[in-house]
């Protein structure tokens, strides 16, 4: 009787903290909220960010994008127009640790963990661009473990390459000596 009584107890506090260790569900692909039982996103400054290669995109040449901060277990990251919510472009193969996850009608249309190994800022995702916007943003969700996680970290706008002016504020983006910068102190953290 004592072996039930713990099997029941442990089984109703580990059940609430789980989260999807292979990845988010397509269900979440808008509002981009997890579905950990029992768990809400952290309200303080994110302690992570998103640096992208270039401040501008165009058709056909991928922007490199990777989550800075300590060390995740999992994310749903995604492109998205200011206006929307709707996933835009495509994601280049997938690093270690990560899968496509289907947005928006686009089978390859965002990126989630695949398991709950850890991720790190050595994690670079590729994304390739659409012909269909002039400005997008990258947006993340990103849980430091099934417990922990941030909603909406962002990246600054980049806008098209050759747009009309004032589409963006395209100072704003990170540039790619930062983002090497980047890489090269996570190279040393490691």
């Amino acid at each position: 009787m004592d072996v039930a009584l713990f099997a029941t107890l442990l089984f109703q506090v580990w059940i609430p903290g789980m989260g999807y260790e292979t990845g988010a569900p397509t269900s979440v692909c808008g509002n981009m909220e997890p579905e950990h039982k029992g768990v809400t996103p952290q309200t303080n400054a994110s302690p992570y960010t998103i640096a992208v290669s270039n401040s501008t995109f165009q058709t056909g040449k991928p922007i490199t994008v990777v989550i800075g901060g300590s060390n995740y277990k999992g994310v749903l990251l995604q492109a998205r127009s200011a206006s929307s919510k709707e996933a835009l472009g495509t994601w280049g193969t997938t690093p270690a640790n990560t899968k496509y996850l289907q947005c928006s009608g686009i089978a390859q249309g965002a990126i989630t963990h695949s398991n709950s190994n850890t991720k790190n800022n050595l994690t670079v995702f590729t994304w390739n661009p659409p012909s269909t916007t002039n400005s997008i943003y990258f947006v993340a969700t990103i849980a430091k473990d099934a417990n922990v996680y941030w909603l909406n970290v962002k990246s600054e706008m980049l806008t098209r390459e050759g747009a009309a002016p004032g589409s963006a504020d395209p100072k704003m983006a990170t540039t790619p000596a930062l983002l090497l910068l980047t890489l090269l102190i996570a190279a040393f953290q490691s």
